[in-house]
């Protein structure tokens, strides 16, 4: 007990806030960008456009079967040799949005997909465009249907940005390493406290979704 009472000293705790902030922000960003191109990716993919729609699947395919540590690994060490300096705050959310874009747009063309017909061809029979269809009648079932699977992508993000520790990105768990590296002791209060601060994280999300599920439920 001693051990984790001074583990959890003052100075120690403000560290790993430290962590858990650039945790939360790149996270933040990841999923708004990762969610915009998996929209747009997935409208692409469900409109069926000739040779544009195939390849783009054929991209999607190649990106969800890759493993995130080499898309990190590729975006810190490999865009330089492009030409493309990024820190490994950049990398980081450049290789979570390539990654989790490539996730989201599957869950959205196959949400979208979920919808009957009939919705968009009686939206279209009532004098809406394409993009009128889609943005008052069919999205917002689809955005229903995928709330369950868009939080689990999004949980699943913020897990993975723990992966970002291989390229120096200064988030929770590379402060908690940094910790118990000067105290072994130290070692087991630092993996229960940030058990304790993803699941705090991943918890208010969960509740974020719920929220927004009962908002669409009463609309």
């Amino acid at each position: 007990m001693e051990t984790f009472i001074h583990a959890y000293s003052w100075i120690d705790v403000r560290f790993l806030l430290q962590g858990l902030w650039v945790t939360i922000y790149v996270s933040l960003i990841s999923i708004i960008l990762s969610f915009v191109l998996g929209l747009i990716f997935g409208l692409i993919r469900y409109m069926k456009i000739k040779y544009v729609s195939a390849i783009v699947g054929f991209i999607i395919d190649i990106i969800r079967n890759l493993p995130l540590l080499l898309i990190i690994f590729f975006t810190y060490f490999g865009l330089p040799q492009l030409g493309i300096i990024t820190n490994p705050t950049t990398a980081s959310i450049i290789a979570l949005v390539i990654f989790e874009g490539a996730m989201l747009a599957e869950i959205v063309r196959s949400g979208i997909s979920s919808i009957d017909p009939g919705q968009m061809e009686g939206a279209r029979s009532n004098g809406m465009t394409f993009g009128q269809a889609m943005y008052h009648v069919v999205m917002p079932q689809a955005l229903h249907n995928m709330i369950p699977a868009l939080l689990s992508q999004f949980v699943s993000l913020v897990k993975d940005t723990s992966l970002a520790t291989i390229i120096v990105l200064p988030e929770l768990l590379y402060h908690a390493q940094i910790i118990y590296s000067q105290n072994t002791t130290y070692l087991i209060p630092m993996y229960v406290i940030i058990a304790i601060m993803y699941f705090i994280v991943c918890f208010c999300l969960s509740m974020f979704a719920s929220h927004l599920q009962r908002r669409f439920d009463t609309d």
